[in-house]
């Protein structure tokens, strides 16, 4: 049965406030509630509602709290009924036709601490506690959930505010606890496309017998997350009930965090920076570093790509982020190992969730086709994770993670968790993927001296990924291939018309790979 935000036990009847017939409105609001009242309710104009604005809105001692808007459509909604969102409806839990109260919501407590913020003032631990508690019982409006997330990005967070904020979301939501002493996990930055080695290292780690539950997002600027990836595989979305049964069974799982409720404030924020394309590096440790904590983990690895066109792109920049990941990480008692790789160009050839996973899969199977870099890159990381492993010695991780993986067990157990989450038909050897294409060609002879990670994320974007799992870009040249004048550099693949032209504009003004005369310098920048 779907919960409402518990704010308050007090029974609608002794609540004040005016009575309307409730209706479901079939508008999906993504994780904002949203109730809607005609222009000429009686109640909107005794009230004096304002549009944006937040109302509070109970029946059977549930309350939840909604972003107001106003129409003037009498099939929408009636005069004497108040229409809510999908997920609103949900969180209510009555049905339509049902009596409910609507009044004015109180403003929220921690507004002076957003002021104080956006005046560019340091926050104290109380009051980032008061503005997540806040964030989370759905009191903000996207508003001023926009201006909490810009206002951070803008004034950096001191690491101080990065601990408050990581502590406050990992607090809003549920904690795993899995009774085991190393419960290990892996996470990426992001802003590298392809960089789909989550779904490598969790099976050949489970399969040596560590506790890996990874728990992931879904894309905020990529054109696919992890979660959007294993979703062409197996289901992703799962109670906690089933999560839990699954990674005591198999030792590992791949899934969506938001339907764990771990960490839940994180999936409101990232629903403010998804649209703005924004990714601050206080949000971005207190994101990544609550939700391993929400998630249980006693250890995790963490990748910082490096490169001209990623995320991060100097290693000063790297080194900054690498000390704070560590100093907030060392604060919650989590071990951290944080390794900075080369993040020069995307990792493996599929870009888009299909793609993704038929490279991931070819991997797994040992497919000659499979993408070099992403194996390897694989094998690094999950060797290091090995290596939290008390009995295995420093540097003998990798031999043991290419063992699993070249021995079949690392496809077994990929297998047994896709199974358990309930497998979904694909083939890797011939994924399904759009119905339109086109290529992308060298304007001159050469060699690829430069990809843009950005750029080629963004052509698979306006071709629809990760929305469209069948879209995506498909590299046929990676860095320090030899090239011809026609020489395809990659296939762009998208679903719609529109998608494919928008695609073919991006591409038409930049292929985002850059042709030059010699090979360049390919030293990674692995270090430890």
């Amino acid at each position: 049965m779907p919960s409402a935000n518990p704010l308050s036990d007090v029974p609608a009847a002794s609540a004040p406030g005016s009575c309307l017939a409730l209706r479901r409105v079939a508008i999906d609001t993504w994780r904002e509630n949203v109730a809607y009242l005609h222009r000429d309710c009686a109640v909107y104009r005794a009230e004096g509602f304002q549009a944006l604005s937040k109302i509070e809105v109970r029946a059977n001692g549930r309350r939840i709290l909604a972003t107001l808007n106003v129409v003037d459509d009498d099939a929408l909604v009636a005069r004497d009924e108040i229409g809510l969102s999908t997920d609103a409806f949900a969180q209510l839990d009555v049905s339509e036709g049902h009596a409910i109260l609507v009044a004015q919501a109180e403003r929220p407590a921690s507004i002076k601490a957003l002021f104080r913020k956006l005046a560019g003032e340091r926050l104290i631990q109380d009051e980032m506690h008061a503005i997540v508690r806040d964030i989370v019982e759905k009191r903000y409006s996207k508003i001023e959930l926009t201006a909490f997330v810009v206002g951070c990005a803008r004034d950096e967070l001191d690491r101080e505010e990065v601990y408050f904020l990581t502590q406050a979301m990992a607090a809003s939501g549920q904690r795993l606890d899995w009774h085991e002493p190393l419960v290990v996990d892996k996470h990426c930055i992001g802003g590298i496309p392809g960089n789909r080695t989550s779904m490598l290292v969790v099976p050949i780690v489970a399969a040596h017998g560590l506790l890996c539950p990874k728990t992931s997002s879904r894309a905020i600027t990529s054109p696919a997350g992890t979660a959007d990836t294993m979703e062409v595989l197996a289901e992703v979305e799962l109670a906690l009930p089933r999560l839990q049964e699954i990674v005591r069974t198999h030792r590992g799982c791949l899934v969506w965090g938001g339907t764990a409720q771990l960490s839940p404030a994180d999936d409101v924020l990232i629903s403010v920076e998804r649209p703005l394309s924004m990714d601050s590096p206080g949000q971005m440790v207190a994101s990544i570093l609550s939700k391993k904590l929400a998630a249980g983990s006693t250890h995790l690895l963490l990748d910082i790509p490096l490169g001209p066109s990623a995320k991060v792109r100097s290693m000063p920049e790297a080194q900054r982020l690498r000390r704070l990941f560590e100093y907030v990480a060392r604060r919650l008692g989590l071990v951290l190992d944080v390794v900075i790789t080369d993040g020069s160009q995307p990792i493996g050839r599929g870009i888009g969730p299909v793609l993704e996973a038929r490279d991931a899969m070819r991997v797994l199977q040992c497919d000659p086709a499979a993408p070099t870099d992403l194996r390897e890159k694989s094998l690094r990381l999950a060797g290091r994770m090995l290596e939290f492993h008390p009995d295995v010695r420093g540097g003998a991780g990798y031999a043991i993670a290419r063992d699993i993986l070249e021995s079949g067990r690392a496809l077994a157990c990929m297998q047994a968790i896709v199974g358990a989450q309930g497998a979904r038909a694909f083939d890797a050897a011939h994924p399904p993927v759009a119905a339109l294409s086109f290529d992308v060609v060298a304007g001159s002879a050469g060699v690829v001296v430069a990809i843009d990670n950005l750029h080629i994320a963004r052509i698979a974007r306006l071709a629809g990924a990760p929305a469209v799992q069948v879209a995506g870009v498909d590299l046929r040249c990676k860095l320090g291939d030899r090239v011809a004048p026609d020489t395809p550099l990659y296939r762009v693949y998208a679903n719609f018309p529109a998608d494919l032209e928008f695609a073919r504009q991006a591409c038409a003004k930049s292929s985002g790979y850059q042709i030059g005369a010699a090979v360049p310098p390919g030293e990674a920048l692995e270090q430890s």
